[in-house]
């Protein structure tokens, strides 16, 4: 669906997902992540960037696997620590996989994939075209009921810094396993919070687009 039309359905309020296709498990068991190797991490950095075409091709269990950990893993078991940081360890920031199979949220403590809806709501995640058919679209939501102690005033900042630093996990785990990403802000945030169900106490934040890259996709 391209843009034109992703905003005309927006502003009629008609801009949903679509059936689930695949498999569609309540929740999804991921192999542990391989948390060693990888690039040097300046040679990550230098790697970086960000890309705008993507192939279709799924990403395979390990790689969703070790995806999700670097993005919001459990680094420290003895305390649940994080692979990012969060202010007054609210862990207040989830994180959402938009598949074919439907849609998911990363449960760190069981690093799994705990199903929310069996809906492919990826074409809701942004304008751009290539977020419909890309192997998996990431949504950053803040959970404000989680930040009590945080002054009201402040939480979506906290959050948004919180949501920065695990988008930039995702961009050094890409550059390291050559796959193709870019962060994304300019999506209808009605309709997605529509499509996830989300509560008044949660707050879209960033999406982000992963996949295989396409040898003449346009980087930044």
């Amino acid at each position: 669906m391209n843009t034109l039309t992703k905003l005309a359905l927006g502003v009629l309020g008609q801009l949903h997902g679509q059936p689930a296709s695949g498999a569609v498990l309540d929740e999804m068991a991921l192999p542990p992540a391989q948390t060693a190797g990888g690039l040097p991490l300046m040679d990550a950095l230098q790697r970086r960037q960000s890309a705008r075409e993507f192939r279709p091709e799924a990403l395979t269990p390990q790689q969703l696997s070790d995806l999700l950990w670097a993005a919001a893993g459990i680094n420290r078991t003895e305390h649940g620590g994080r692979t990012a940081p969060s202010a007054m360890n609210a862990q207040e920031v989830d994180l959402y996989v938009a598949l074919p199979q439907g849609l998911y949220r990363y449960a760190p403590q069981r690093h799994a994939l705990q199903l929310i809806k069996a809906e492919d709501v990826r074409r809701v995640t942004g304008y751009q075209d290539f977020v419909d058919s890309a192997p998996l679209d990431l949504i950053f939501v803040a959970d404000h009921s989680r930040m009590k102690i945080v002054p009201a005033a402040m939480r979506e900042s906290y959050a948004s810094v919180a949501a920065g630093a695990m988008a930039q996990n995702i961009y050094l785990y890409c550059a390291s396993v050559s796959l193709a990403t870019v962060v994304r802000a300019w999506f209808d945030r009605q309709a997605l919070t529509r499509a996830m169900g989300l509560t008044p106490d949660q707050q879209l934040l960033l999406t982000q687009t992963v996949g295989w890259p396409r040898q003449d996709g346009a980087a930044s």
